[in-house]
């Protein structure tokens, strides 16, 4: 069902393990999305059709079972895993890569979008499944490229393999085979396990909720923008955590972009994707009030916000890729410390402070870990990176005396890493939890020693992580309906919040259902 690296069942009545005394071994290094061969025993059959028509008989599919198509479950969304050759100066192949994508059926059980765009083509029957989509060119209208996916068979109600061609102008510029998975927990898993239940679930109104903070009895959830709405900030009174109070929502013209909050004392910090961290007073918690925006000037894209003690880091894409770091032990009046860029690709996207250390993850410069001592002057100790990676969220923790981060990333078949980190110029990879590869990881809370995961498609996973070297799994709630019409088929859908404040509850924002809040484990 699941594909659980280093971690046993999901049971909690499952022998608590021993405590972890600090062995381990270091472990070999594979990305996240690995190559396997192909998906399908199929191909582009040249010569008997134009694979750019919608034709199954361009493709051979001899050596499928294609009898098993008739039994494939066709509603809601399928996370497609293409394998794309990786092709050279002489249209040679080097090698391939795996991107992501998704078929979506609706309910009368026709596809009606291929890799997000409009299903133009289509048959089925319960030997045959052919979708294409076309998407017209933006400088010539009258030209189109083509995408079309054929069946090659369904080892499970749930999965769907086959072949691909992606086309141009009527001409074929790759062909390839696919694997796809229904997004549903309806699939070989139960809805929850380990008694992990919400006590209330509340809308959110404003664009797509991503980033839930706690403080004062209220949750503050941030959205970015939506299709149609705005993004901003929703307030709802939490003191009854089974009955939240919605108490306001506020969206600012031409600055609705708020992808991350935190809170210290009487002051809200949100991550403003046009003004960097806007400052709010909630010393009326169900009220906050605009007070300024940091450090002002000049337009600034900062994406997530961090407090550790009287310290609030900003992290930056643009225009810098740069780490910001304010004072603010007078919370409402931040003051900035200093400006930093790295110097190596990617921007930083998230962090964690630990001890004298920030750990940010660098994008695709990969994980990186500073010395934050003097704020004038941050030292750059050292990181983890490899091929294809974007280092998205980590959590940092000390467990049988060594430094240990869950580090997580934001790519196709991206998964939770253990490392341990000590010495950061010889970072080692000591453990790492995996579910499906066709979904990714968005953030990491530790607390003690569970290790909570908002883990997009998959929802919240609760992870013993006593023994670091072997995450196993005690609890998840599936949150993603993918029969939902509000439910997007692109992969950064599902949980992408989630706050364990230590008041007894954790609390989770889906960016279709809003927030949700489920009793601590």
């Amino acid at each position: 069902m699941l594909a659980l690296t280093g971690c046993g069942s999901d049971s909690k009545d499952e022998e608590t393990p021993k405590p972890w005394d600090g062995s381990h071994t270091a472990l070999e290094e594979y990305g996240d999305w690995v190559d396997t061969g192909p998906y399908a025993s199929c191909s582009v059959n040249w010569g008997a059709a134009d694979p750019c028509a919608a034709s199954v008989e361009a493709f051979d599919l001899s050596g499928c079972n294609r009898s098993t198509l008739g039994g494939l479950d066709r509603e809601g969304i399928y996370r497609l895993k293409i394998r794309y050759p990786l092709l050279g100066d002489t249209l040679n192949v080097l090698g391939y890569y795996g991107i992501g994508s998704s078929i979506r059926f609706g309910e009368e059980g026709a596809p009606v979008s291929l890799l997000g765009y409009a299903v133009s083509d289509w048959q089925m029957d319960s030997q045959t499944l052919l979708i294409q989509g076309k998407r017209p060119w933006s400088s010539a209208p009258s030209l189109f490229n083509t995408y079309t996916a054929v069946g090659c068979e369904a080892p499970t109600p749930w999965v769907l393999t086959g072949c691909y061609a992606y086309c141009s102008n009527g001409h074929l510029l790759y062909e390839s085979t696919f694997r796809a998975e229904r997004m549903t927990w309806g699939r070989e898993e139960r809805e929850s396990s380990g008694g992990l239940r919400p006590v209330s679930e509340s809308p959110v109104d404003l664009g797509v909720p991503v980033d839930v903070y706690v403080a004062k009895d209220h949750a503050y959830v941030v959205s970015i923008n939506g299709s149609e709405v705005p993004g901003g900030l929703t307030v709802f009174d939490v003191s009854d955590r089974a009955h939240p109070v919605f108490k306001t929502s506020i969206s600012m013209p031409g600055d609705s972009y708020w992808n991350g909050v935190w809170s210290k004392g009487d002051a809200l910090y949100i991550a403003s994707g046009a003004s960097g961290v806007i400052v709010f007073d909630i010393s009326n918690p169900g009220a906050p009030t605009y007070v300024r925006n940091v450090p002002g000037g000049s337009a600034i894209d900062v994406h997530t916000v961090l407090v550790d003690g009287d310290r609030l880091y900003a992290m930056s894409p643009s225009p810098n890729a740069e780490t910001l770091i304010f004072d603010v032990s007078t919370p409402l009046e931040p003051r900035l410390l200093g400006r930093h860029v790295l110097g190596v690709p990617g921007y930083p996207h998230d962090a964690f402070a630990h001890g004298n250390r920030l750990y940010i993850s660098h994008g695709t410069g990969g994980y990186q870990v500073v010395d934050v001592s003097d704020p004038a002057n941050v030292k750059l100790l050292g990181g983890y990176a490899f091929d294809g990676m974007f280092a998205h969220h980590n959590a940092v923790g000390t467990f049988a005396g060594q430094t240990i981060a869950f580090e997580g990333g934001e790519r196709l078949g991206a998964h939770v890493r253990v490392l341990q980190v000590d010495d950061p110029a010889h970072i080692v990879k000591i453990g790492e939890f995996k579910l499906r590869d066709v979904t990714s990881v968005h953030n990491l809370i530790l607390k003690d020693q569970r290790l909570y995961v908002a883990w997009y498609q998959e929802g919240v996973r609760v992870l013993d992580v006593s023994n670091p070297t072997q995450p196993r799994q005690v609890a998840h709630f599936n949150t993603f309906r993918d029969t939902d019409p509000r439910s997007g088929s692109g992969m950064y859908e599902g949980v992408l919040g989630i706050r364990v404040p230590g008041d007894g509850y954790v609390y989770v924002v889906d960016d279709v259902r809003g927030l949700f809040i489920f009793p601590e484990l």
